[in-house]
């Protein structure tokens, strides 16, 4: 069997493609360009496969690919180029971090001998990306498309879904490569699913059984676990009244007899939480810092955080090719609650 020689452009429309892309939202621009130049084959005619929606600003490509993850249930994935291209994407990346968004942005990049050299348009993206992404990682090579590009399709959506940076040098766009596809379902220090002990939970049920004046703070994790019946199956065996952040309004019902509303800068309810003395955070970012910093005076309060689902960022590895010793397990959001709900006594 001959070998398929392609360039690096085409074999990331082609890895792009085993990831199951639909729509593409992106900005072209010199560093980018050969990217841009295979794309246009695979949206027209026999090869076609992805939607190209054209924007008007790097960041709305970001943006615009958070609400299609979201509304999709799917990653969302943008293109841009280098320089300002690539360092306007990052407040959409932030935003995908904060929000548990899962997106790829590919960007383009000077070649790979003029690293350093303060090139036109040449930014550390790897670099300025890293403390806001899952992982950032710079393709170097074209032989390296198919794995980085598979990778980061399963950091993004698995665990705490959020963004993955790929910094995509240009010499990696137009040097050839044999077609090889990869599939990557195990990072060797990534963990998307820790398994919480089980002494862990008995803790936390002897913490609610023996709470006084209790309350329950509900994410946007719930919502993305897609654990909404066991969490209301947890609030009233415990009889815990739940109030909720901004994005986890959809996780309990509205008129539920122990939904205390939203909580927060616009929220309200304030008086039942100064006077609640142990907070229960189920899986929400930062709870112990953002609800929390207004109410310090009382130090009586303590916060418990129930499966926040922080998974740590990862730095720019190389690549390594492990054998999964695991296969992909979905969300343990609600596994977590009703382990949480069977231990607390009614």
């Amino acid at each position: 069997m001959s070998k398929e020689i392609i360039t690096g452009a085409e074999a990331l429309m082609r890895a792009l493609k085993e990831e199951g892309v639909k729509t593409i939202f992106g900005y072209p621009g010199g560093s980018i360009m050969p990217v841009f130049d295979a794309l246009y084959d695979y949206t027209r005619g026999e090869k076609k496969a992805f939607d190209h929606i054209l924007v008007r600003h790097e960041q709305a490509a970001t943006h615009a690919a958070e609400g299609y993850a979201r509304v999709s249930d799917e990653v969302g994935v943008c293109i841009v180029t280098s320089g300002p291209g690539a360092t306007n994407t990052l407040t959409g990346v932030a935003d995908a971090m904060m929000d548990s968004t899962p997106i790829v942005v590919i960007a383009g990049q000077v070649g790979v001998g003029v690293l350093g050299t303060d090139a036109f348009q040449e930014v550390d993206l790897v670099g300025v990306a890293q403390p806001i992404c899952k992982w950032s990682y710079q393709i170097r090579r074209p032989e390296d498309i198919a794995w980085a590009v598979s990778r980061a399709f399963y950091i993004a959506r698995t665990g705490r879904p959020g963004p993955v940076v790929l910094d995509f040098p240009k010499n990696a766009q137009v040097d050839k490569t044999e077609w090889k596809p990869a599939k990557v379902d195990f990072v060797r220090s990534y963990v998307p699913y820790p398994t919480p002990e089980q002494s862990a939970i008995e803790v936390a049920a002897e913490l609610i059984n023996s709470a006084k004046r209790p309350l329950a703070l509900v994410g946007h994790g719930v919502e993305l676990g897609g654990a909404q019946n066991e969490l209301v199956e947890f609030i009233e065996k415990a009889d815990i009244p739940a109030a909720r952040t901004l994005l986890g309004l959809s996780a309990l019902p509205t008129d539920h007899p122990l939904n205390m509303g939203m909580i927060g800068m616009h929220g309200n309810h304030r008086y039942a939480i100064q006077r609640s003395r142990h907070w229960y955070a189920i899986h929400l970012r930062k709870a112990g810092k953002e609800y929390t910093s207004r109410y310090r005076q009382l130090r009586d309060q303590q916060v418990h955080k129930v499966g926040c689902g922080c998974c740590g960022r990862l730095q720019g590895l190389p690549p390594c090719h492990h054998p999964s010793s695991q296969q992909e397990q979905p969300p343990r959001v609600a596994r977590l609650l009703c382990r949480v709900s069977s231990a607390v006594g009614g």
